[in-house]
C-alpha cells in the first residue's frame, strides 16, 4: 500500500499522523472513494475567513474632524476673549495651527509609505493626537494656565492681562501635538480602508464603493457634529467639556480600531514617491556634465519583462509602469537617464528610466496650476478666524433665548458646498454640455477657474458687509465689548461664496491632480492638493502679519477692537491678490495641455483612485 499516494478526506493534522496526503472533500476527484470507511468521514475546518470589515477607520476619521475642526472654528475666540491675544495674533495662531495639519499629513504619508505601514502610522498618530487634545482639555480646565479674567471698569472691559509665556506655552504645545497626530493620521486612514478590498474582485469592488460613501459620510458627520454641537458645548457648558469628549471619543474610536486587527489586510510598502522625485532630481545633478545623446533612443528605459538594472527594481513593478514618450521640456532632468556606466549596476540615485524621469516632467508641468490654486485656501482661512471674530461683535441672538455660537455660523459655509454640489450636477454640467459639447460638463480647469471668481466676490462681499458694520457701530455708538445692533445674518454670503468655492476649487483640484498625476505617482496627486492648503494658511499667517506690521502703527486694519479697525481694508486687499492670482491662472491654464489617454474619461473618481488622491480632506 503506497500512502504516499493517497489521500485522505479528514483534518490535515489526523491524515499526516497516518502518513496520507491531506485534501478537502470538495477537492477530491468524483472517482476518489475514501479510505478508513470504518471511522466516519467529518468535514474539514473551515478556515478563518477573510472578509474585510466594513468600515476600518471610519469612527478615527469621525473623531478626527470632530476635534480639528471643533478646535479650529472658535479657536481665536478663547484666544481673543479667554487669553487676550490680540485678533491678528490670534488669526496667526489659527491658520498656523490648520496649516501644520494639512503640511505634516505630507510627512505622515511619506512615513506610512517608507516606513510604518498605514495601521502602525494610525494607531501611533492617533494616539499622538489624543494625548494632544488632553493636554488641551488641561490647559482649558487649569486656572493657572490661563490668565485672570478682565477688569470691568466703567461698565465695559476694563485692564486685561495677556496670557503669559508659560500658559502659551502650554496651550501651542497642545495644538502642535494635535496637529501632529491629524495629519499622520489623515494621511492613512482612507489608503487604509482600500487597502482591505481587492479591486480584481467584482463582489469587494462595490463594496469598497460602499466604504467610500460610508466613509464621506463619517466626514461630513463630524464635520457638522462639530460646527454645531461641539461649539455649542464649548460655549456654554465650559471648553474643558467640549475637548474632554473629544479626547475621550479618540480614545474610543482607536479602540475600535484596534479591536478590528486580526481582520485587517496588510500590504508591502510601496516607497513615496517623494524618493522617486528627490532620485531623479539627484541623479540629473551628478550627470550634468554630461553631453546628452541626440538620439532620445539612446537614454535608459524600463524594458517589460526584464529585471532593471537599477538597485530595488523588480520585473513587477517594470510591469506596472508604462513607457511616457520623451518631451523636449526640462531637458536638463534628461542627464538623469544617461547611463554612463552600461556594465555597473548604478542604484536608483545615479541612475532613473527615462520614464520615472518624465514622470517629474508632468509633475513640473502642473505646478503653475498648483501655484495659483493657492490664493483661494487664503480666502478659505478667512472664514475660521476674522469672520468669526465678525460675528462676535454682531447680534447672534434667534427669538428672546438662544443665541447663535459665532463658530457655528460655519454651518452655513458647510450648507452651502451640500447646496452646491447638486445643482452642479443638476443644472450646471447639462447646460454646460450643450454649449461646449463636453460630456462631462465643465473640464478641472475650468472648475477652479469657478472656484477663484467666487473667491473673488466672498472677499468682495466681506469688505462690503465689514464696511456696513462698522457704519452701524458708529451711528449707534455702541460701547466696547458691546454687541452692534446688526443681525449676524449678514455675513451669510461670504460663507455662501466661499462654500460654493470650495464645492468647484476643491473637486477641480483634486481631478486634475489625480487625472493629470502620471499613472506610477498617483500618491502624488495627494501631495499636490494638500500642499496647496497647507501654504493657503500659511500665505494668510504672512500676510495678516505683514499688514499688521505695516499698519499697526497709525490707525490698524486689524484691530484688537475690530470697531476701532479698519478690516475692511484687509479685504479689499485680499481681493485684488485673488484678482490678480486670476489672471495668472487664465494664462498657466490657457498654456498647460491636458496629458493624452487620461485615465478615467467618464468623468468619475473611482474608490481605488480616491484612496489614493483623498487620505486628508479637510
Amino acid at each position: 500500500k503506497r500512502r504516499s499516494t493517497r489521500f485522505c478526506p479528514e483534518y490535515p493534522r489526523r491524515c499526516r499522523a497516518r502518513g496520507y496526503k491531506y485534501r478537502a472533500r470538495h477537492l477530491q476527484p468524483a472517482t476518489h472513494t475514501p479510505i478508513h470507511t470504518h471511522r466516519p468521514t467529518v468535514a474539514p475546518r473551515r478556515p478563518r475567513t477573510t472578509d474585510p470589515p466594513r468600515r476600518p477607520g471610519s469612527m478615527v476619521e469621525l473623531n478626527e474632524r470632530l476635534t480639528t475642526l471643533g478646535i479650529a472654528v472658535n479657536l481665536v475666540t478663547y484666544l481673543t476673549a479667554t487669553m487676550h491675544v490680540g485678533n491678528a495674533e490670534a488669526a496667526n495662531v489659527v491658520t498656523n495651527f490648520m496649516g501644520t495639519s494639512f503640511m505634516l499629513c505630507l510627512l505622515g504619508g511619506f512615513v506610512a509609505d517608507s516606513f510604518l505601514g498605514r495601521y502602525l502610522t494610525i494607531a501611533i498618530f492617533t494616539a499622538i493626537q489624543a494625548s494632544g487634545v488632553t493636554i488641551l482639555t488641561i490647559s482649558t480646565a487649569a486656572p493657572g494656565l490661563r490668565p485672570p479674567a478682565c477688569t470691568a471698569e466703567g461698565g465695559g472691559i476694563g485692564t486685561c492681562s495677556r496670557a503669559s509665556g508659560a500658559q502659551l506655552g502650554v496651550l501651542y504645545l497642545a495644538l502642535y501635538l494635535t496637529a501632529l497626530g491629524t495629519g499622520g493620521l489623515k494621511s492613512s486612514v482612507s489608503g487604509f480602508g482600500s487597502d482591505q478590498f481587492d479591486e480584481s474582485d467584482r463582489t469587494e469592488k462595490s463594496q469598497m464603493m460602499r466604504f467610500f460613501n460610508w466613509f464621506f459620510f463619517f466626514i461630513s458627520l463630524g464635520s457638522l457634529l462639530a460646527v454645531t454641537v461641539l461649539v455649542y458645548v464649548q460655549d456654554n457648558l465650559g471648553r474643558p467639556w467640549g475637548y474632554g469628549a473629544c479626547a475621550a471619543s479618540i480614545a474610543v474610536g482607536l479602540v475600535v480600531f484596534l479591536a478590528g486587527t486580526r481582520r485587517y489586510r496588510f500590504k508591502k510598502l510601496a516607497g513615496s514617491p517623494l524618493t522617486q522625485i528627490a532620485a531623479v532630481v539627484v541623479a540629473a545633478w551628478r550627470k550634468r556634465g554630461v553631453q546628452l545623446p541626440t538620439d532620445t533612443s539612446m537614454l535608459y528605459d524600463i524594458d517589460v519583462g526584464k529585471v532593471a538594472a537599477i538597485e530595488g527594481a523588480s520585473t513587477k513593478k517594470s510591469k506596472l509602469k508604462e513607457r511616457i514618450p520623451h518631451t523636449k521640456q526640462f531637458r536638463f532632468l534628461d542627464h538623469a537617464a544617461i547611463n554612463s556606466d552600461p556594465a555597473g549596476e548604478p542604484t536608483k540615485w545615479q541612475l532613473a528610466t527615462l520614464t520615472d524621469v518624465e514622470e517629474v516632467k508632468t509633475v513640473a508641468r502642473m505646478l503653475p496650476i498648483w501655484a495659483t490654486t493657492i490664493m483661494f485656501w487664503t480666502v478659505y482661512a478667512q472664514m475660521t478666524t476674522f469672520s468669526v471674530s465678525q460675528a462676535t461683535t454682531m447680534d447672534r441672538h434667534i427669538g428672546p433665548s438662544f443665541q447663535i455660537p459665532a463658530g457655528s455660523l460655519t454651518v452655513f459655509f458647510v450648507g452651502s458646498i451640500l447646496l452646491t454640489v447638486p445643482i452642479y450636477d443638476r443644472i450646471v454640467v447639462p447646460v454646460s454640455r450643450r454649449l461646449n459639447g463636453n460630456p462631462h460638463g465643465l473640464t478641472p480647469l475650468q472648475r477652479i477657474g469657478i472656484g477663484l471668481v467666487l473667491s473673488i466676490l466672498a472677499m468682495t462681499s466681506a469688505a462690503l458687509v465689514e464696511v456696513k458694520r462698522l457704519r452701524v457701530a458708529r451711528d449707534s455708538a455702541v460701547p466696547a465689548g458691546a454687541p452692534v445692533p446688526m443681525t449676524v445674518f449678514w455675513l451669510i454670503p461670504q460663507f455662501f461664496f466661499v462654500g460654493a468655492g470650495e464645492a468647484f476649487t476643491y473637486i477641480g483640484q483634486l481631478d486634475f491632480f489625480l487625472r493629470e498625476c502620471p499613472k506610477g505617482m498617483k500618491t502624488m496627486s495627494t501631495g499636490l492638493f494638500l500642499s496647496t492648503l497647507s501654504l493657503g494658511f500659511f500665505v494668510s499667517s504672512a500676510l495678516v502679519t505683514v499688514v499688521h506690521k505695516i499698519t499697526g502703527d497709525r490707525r490698524p486694519w486689524i484691530a484688537d477692537d475690530l470697531n476701532k479697525g479698519e478690516l475692511y481694508k484687509f479685504y479689499w486687499l485680499l481681493a485684488g491678490v485673488c484678482l490678480a492670482n486670476l489672471v495668472v491662472y487664465l494664462f498657466a491654464a490657457r498654456w498647460y495641455k491636458y496629458k493624452a489617454g487620461r485615465p478615467g474619461a467618464d468623468g468619475s473618481v473611482n474608490g481605488v483612485e480616491m484612496a489614493d488622491a483623498e487620505p486628508c480632506l479637510h
